[in-house]
C-alpha cells in the first residue's frame, strides 16, 4: 500500500477508534467490514421509502435528512456531522426520509447486520455502539431543545458554533439557504444574521471558509 493509503487507513482506523470507543483490534476488524463512500455537495444518498441495509458513519462533511410534509413543504427532520452514524441497525429497514449530502462528504458504510454480528463477537464494540447512540440521541434531544428554546437567529448562530472545527474555522463557507433550513429559519434570517457577524468582526469571511473570530461574543448572541 503506497503512503497517501496507509495515511488514509491510518485515519480511517482512529476516527473508528474514536466513535465507538474501542481498541486498535476491534477498530481493525470493524474497518475490513467498511467501506469508503464519497458523496458531493448536494448529492443524494437515498430517497424515503428505499431499503436500508447499511449503518454510515460521516467522516466529513454533513447529511441531512428531509421529508415532505402533508401541505408539500420540505421539512428538515436533523443533520448529521462527523462522528455520527445513520441509517439501518440492527436490522435492515427502509429510509424514512430523503438523506442528501450538503457539503463534500466521506462515510464509511457497513452492512447492519454485519454489524450486528460484530457486537455480539466483541464486547467493545457493542458498548462502543450503545455509547455512540447514546450520545447521538442526547445530541438529537439538545437540537430539539434549541428549536424551541430559542430564537431563529439564535438557532442560527448555534449552528455556526457547532459547525467550526477545532480552529474556529467553517469548511466549506456554508450555503446560506440550507443552513437557515437546517434550524428552521428563512434564509433572509440567515443572511441578515450572517451580515451582522462580519459587520461586527465577530466572524470573518474568505474565498473558502469562515472563521470565527470570537467565539466568546458569538456564544453571547445564542439566545
Amino acid at each position: 500500500m503506497h503512503a497517501g493509503g496507509d495515511h488514509r487507513r491510518a485515519e480511517q482506523l482512529s476516527s473508528i477508534a474514536a466513535c465507538f470507543g474501542c481498541g486498535p483490534h476491534s477498530a481493525d476488524v470493524l474497518l475490513s467490514a467498511m467501506t469508503e463512500r464519497r458523496y458531493s455537495a448536494g448529492a443524494n444518498i437515498a430517497i424515503r421509502g428505499d431499503p436500508s441495509n447499511m449503518l454510515f458513519l460521516i467522516l466529513e462533511g454533513s447529511v441531512v435528512a428531509e421529508i415532505f410534509g402533508i401541505d408539500g413543504q420540505q421539512a428538515q427532520l436533523t443533520r448529521h456531522g462527523p462522528g455520527e452514524i445513520f441509517g439501518a441497525y440492527p436490522e435492515p429497514m427502509l429510509h424514512r426520509a430523503d438523506l442528501r449530502a450538503i457539503a463534500e462528504t466521506r462515510l464509511l458504510s457497513i452492512p447492519a447486520v454485519s454489524l450486528a454480528d460484530l457486537a455480539r463477537a466483541h464486547a467493545d464494540i457493542g458498548s462502543g455502539i450503545a455509547g455512540l447512540l447514546a450520545r447521538q440521541l442526547d445530541l438529537m434531544l439538545d437540537r430539539m431543545a434549541a428549536r424551541i428554546g430559542l430564537s431563529a437567529s439564535g438557532r442560527f448562530h448555534k449552528a455556526l458554533l457547532q459547525m467550526a472545527d477545532a480552529n474556529d474555522e467553517i469548511r466549506p463557507v456554508p450555503v446560506i439557504s440550507a443552513l437557515a433550513l437546517s434550524v428552521h429559519t428563512t434564509r433572509e434570517t440567515g443572511s441578515r444574521a450572517l451580515a451582522a457577524l462580519l459587520r461586527r468582526g465577530i466572524v470573518e469571511r474568505y474565498e473558502d471558509h469562515l472563521r470565527i473570530v470570537s467565539r466568546r461574543m458569538l456564544e453571547e448572541l445564542v439566545v
